[in-house]
Order: C-alpha cells, then structure tokens, then sequence
C-alpha cells in the first residue's frame, strides 16, 4: 500500500500515441478542429432549442441535454489530450486522472440512459400519436432526463472508486490517452478478476441492456413506420427517427468494442483510435446530423439569424 500512495503522489504517465510522434502532430489538429466544431455546434443547438419557441418539445428537450453532455463529456478529455498531444510531457496528477475518470464515466454513462429515452420518446411519437403530449408531458420528460444523470452518477460513484482503490505496486504508465476504467484496472498488481465481473455487470446495464431496448423500441416503430400511407409522414418520422438512430449507432457501434469485446483482441493502438471516436468524433458529428437532417432545427436557424436573436 505504501507504493501505491507513492504512485497517487506522483500521477500518471499517458502513454497515448507517444510511440508515434509524427501522428501527434495530425491528431493534435484533427482533436483541435472537432473539438472547436464540438463546442460550436452543440452550443449552437442548446442556445436555438432554449430561444426558439417551435422547439419547446421532448424531442429537443432531450436533445439539448444531449449537446450539453457531449460539451462536457469532450471538454474532461481533450483538453488534456491536446496539451499531451502538443508536447513530450504525458503526465496527469493523480487528483486530475481520478476527476477525469469520474466525469467521463458519469457522462458517458449518462448519454447511454438519455439514447434509450430519446428511442422511446420517438417510439411513443410514431407509433402513439395521439397520446404523445399526454404521455410526454413536461414533468415526465424531466424524471426521465433525472433518471440518466442518476444512473450516469450512480455508476461513476461505483466504479471509479472501486478502480482508484486498487493497489498499483508503483505502476503508473498507461498504455492510454486518458484515465478510463479498462485501461487503470490494467495498472493493478492484485488479481482483477472481481473488477472484471463488476465491469461486465455494469456494462450489461448501462450498455447492453440500453442497446436492446432502443432495438426493440425501432423495431416497433420500423413496424408501424411500414403501415403509414401519407408520404409526407413517412418521411417525416423517418427523419426525425434516423438521425436519433445515426447518433445511436455511432456512438454504441465504437464503445460497445471497447467495454464488450475481450481486451486482448485488439491492440492498444486500435483500442485508442476507437475510444477516440466515440469520445472526440460522435460529439463532434452529433450536432451536424441533427442540424442537417431536421427541418425544424433548420428553420429556427434561419428564424433566429433573421430576427438577430444571435
């Protein structure tokens, strides 16, 4: 225990893409461009969805909680991986590496609960109509963006301490660009086997069990979609659908591999692009498939630009 506090003293080295310096350089201005895109799209989709009184609804309610979780979720990562990314130093204190492990757990956590509720805000749209403002009504639409960030802090509060509380023996390289769970458990110098069995349980809820529901959620709604005789409202739900769709399976598609699939089939580098993806790019593309695919963002744009709101 004694060389465990010794290495909490001293921090962390974050290996991230060190063994390829050349590639430093074209990541640090790729992570720069999107996370600057980041913070100007999803600022962009919280302030039109506040201002703009056609958007008042569910759909962008939760939508503005999204964007501000993406905005958080980038701004505990990237900043740190740019000042890695732009010099020789890698190292993290040990206060910095546990606030990060705390605040991209919950937030990630938290954006896998509100997809799931997004699915079933647009699967009480489609294939409920009638009853959708009963159902959704504003006191419900809170409870449920309430339930993700309970979840997200629930779980962060579990497995971040569980993590931070394992013995290090002095080990403090992380073959790794920031503090993440799969990548700290790695540090330890006692058997993890319990820590593994408590991550899959916790990747079951908070992963799997997310996935499936937003899978049967658009089954029910591909099935009611398919009976839908007016053109104009196939297309609509269509489109307010496949963009919620799109952001799903970009951001399940990439952390699935990283919290499902044995380590041990990929390599480091594969597994740093990956986590890469889903927590610089997804945020990044997010606000463009929302503002691109949908008409109604579209057009408070154009309404807000137009009375010089901005």
């Amino acid at each position: 225990m004694e060389e465990n506090n010794e290495t909490s003293g001293g921090g962390f080295i974050l290996l991230g893409f060190s063994d390829q310096p050349q590639l430093e350089i074209i990541l640090f201005v790729v992570v720069l461009i999107s996370y600057l895109l980041t913070l100007v799209g999803n600022t962009t989709i919280i302030v039109v969805s506040c201002l703009d009184s056609k958007l008042r609804t569910p759909m962008y309610f939760f939508l503005t909680n999204l964007s501000f979780l993406d905005l958080a979720f980038t701004t505990s990562i990237v900043p740190q991986l740019l000042w890695n990314l732009r010099g020789p130093a890698k190292t993290i204190t040990s206060t910095g590496c546990a606030l990060q492990l705390y605040v991209s757990l919950s937030l990630g956590s938290t954006e896998c609960v509100l997809l799931t509720v997004m699915a079933f805000d647009r699967y009480v749209a489609v294939c409920r109509p009638l009853n959708y403002t009963t159902v959704m009504h504003p006191s419900f639409c809170k409870a449920l963006a309430g339930i993700a960030w309970l979840s997200g802090v629930g779980n962060t509060l579990i497995q971040s301490t569980i993590t931070l509380r394992l013995p290090r023996c002095g080990h403090r390289r992380l073959h790794h660009f920031l503090c993440e769970v799969p990548a700290m458990i790695k540090l330890a110098c006692v058997d993890i086997h319990a820590n593994q069995v408590q991550l899959f349980v916790a990747t079951l809820v908070l992963l799997l069990l997310p996935m499936a529901l937003i899978s049967i959620s658009y089954g029910f709604i591909a099935h009611a979609v398919i009976k839908i005789k007016s053109a104009h409202a196939w297309r609509k739900a269509l489109g307010t659908c496949g963009s919620h769709l799109l952001v799903v399976s970009l951001y399940f598609g990439t952390s699935s591999v990283i919290y499902i699939q044995p380590q041990r089939s990929y390599g480091h580098s594969q597994g740093m692009f990956l986590t890469l993806f889903y927590t610089v790019v997804t945020p990044t593309l997010n606000p463009l498939i929302y503002t691109l695919r949908n008409k109604d963002v579209k057009g408070a744009l154009r309404r807000l630009h137009g009375t010089g709101k901005y």
